[in-house]
């Protein structure tokens, strides 16, 4: 159902980017990101948000599951995340831990 409207674009090159490089890329579409991080294993019960979020992650990994679609998506490095608002989701944070880049941005 939601394959249409979550986004998911992985890292194609061979090298991880730096955070730098994922934060100019995300103001180079008009994003203004903020930095987070967990712990590994750390654990996010199915919620949704009332705004659309895009989501790089830094370094580390996290696995998204998206309850109604039943299709768990693992992100690391440089891969990015674009959630309309409203799609109900879950997380775990990988073995690594995770470091994240967020922005809100205008529902498309």
């Amino acid at each position: 159902m939601y394959e249409n409207i979550i986004q998911i674009q992985k890292w194609d090159q061979s090298d991880p980017p730096t955070e730098a490089d994922l934060q100019q890329v995300m103001q180079a579409d008009g994003l203004a990101p903020y930095r987070w991080s967990n712990e590994p294993g750390d654990v996010f019960t199915a919620h949704e948000h009332t705004y659309f979020k895009v989501i790089y992650v830094v370094s580390g990994s996290i696995t998204f599951g998206f309850p109604i679609d039943g299709k768990p998506i693992t992100l690391s490095a440089g891969d990015r995340l674009d959630l309309p608002a409203g799609v109900q989701h879950n997380a775990v944070v990988g073995p690594d831990g995770a470091v994240c880049l967020e922005a809100h941005k205008m529902q498309e």
